[in-house]
């Protein structure tokens, strides 16, 4: 199975049809993926928190119709990534998850928003639903950031049946430690591959992480992203969790 994260650079000066039209370019290279994975509100930019009610959309507004166009052009699975969603009078940071026919298979409002030194938990409301969503190659979970600091999250996607982990973010250089630990250990503890997608460069003030992920059920980081925009790739085999799981059978141990 073949893998593409794409990890975003953040220009300020970018508007956000700009920003669109340019990983629209980006996706027109990768035909062939089986899976590929944006990052988080990278249209409008997580920290642009003034633009976020000026540039939210509903859930069948024009983001998600031409993402699901791009899904369907290649034939590919796609976690498009989040975006500030309106619905009614709230709005949420909202994930989406494509199928190659174009259609919208899962979404997921983050739960847990970030509130340190951010006006995301001031600005939107939070989710209430897990999501983990049935793909011909399995099931998947899906997250945002600052969700990765729960792992409740995960096991419960795990008792949900998920074996692969897809988290979308726009986490900051300043704990990238913090991110590297959290892409290893929610891997290794639900023993599913995670796949993630980063932002970097310099965005209101903030500079972004980058590093996005692809870790397997071991821990073993497969693939990894350094600090500037690229296209982190990598084939995995699904198989290894079924063997990995039963050769090591920790989530059988469970006592809690």
């Amino acid at each position: 199975m073949k893998i593409g994260s794409i990890q975003l650079e953040i220009k300020d000066q970018e508007s956000k049809q700009e920003r669109i039209q340019k990983v629209k370019n980006m996706l027109i290279e990768m035909k062939g993926y089986d899976l590929i994975i944006l990052p988080e509100i990278w249209a409008t930019g997580y920290f642009a928190f003034d633009r976020y009610v000026e540039e939210a959309e509903e859930i069948d507004g024009p983001f998600v119709q031409e993402f699901s166009q791009m899904a369907k052009s290649l034939q590919v699975h796609l976690f498009a990534g989040s975006f500030v969603e309106k619905a009614g009078e709230d709005y949420f940071n909202t994930s989406i998850f494509i199928n190659p026919e174009g259609e919208v298979i899962g979404s997921y409002r983050k739960i847990h928003l970030f509130r340190y030194g951010s006006q995301e938990g001031k600005l939107l409301t939070r989710g209430s639903e897990i999501t983990v969503v049935e793909t011909p190659f399995g099931k998947v979970g899906l997250s945002t950031c600052y969700d990765l600091r729960f792992p409740e999250l995960y096991r419960k996607q795990v008792d949900l049946g998920a074996e692969i982990l897809l988290v979308t973010s726009a986490w900051p250089h300043q704990r990238l430690e913090h991110w590297k630990l959290f892409n290893v250990a929610r891997a290794l503890e639900n023993q599913c591959f995670l796949v993630s997608s980063n932002c970097v460069g310099k965005t209101q003030g903030v500079l972004l992480g980058g590093h996005s992920q692809v870790v397997d059920p071991w821990g073993t980081v497969i693939a990894q992203a350094g600090e500037k925009e690229t296209i982190l790739t990598a084939e995995i085999d699904l198989q290894e969790i079924s063997v990995i799981r039963e050769d090591f059978p920790q989530l059988k141990h469970r006592v809690l």
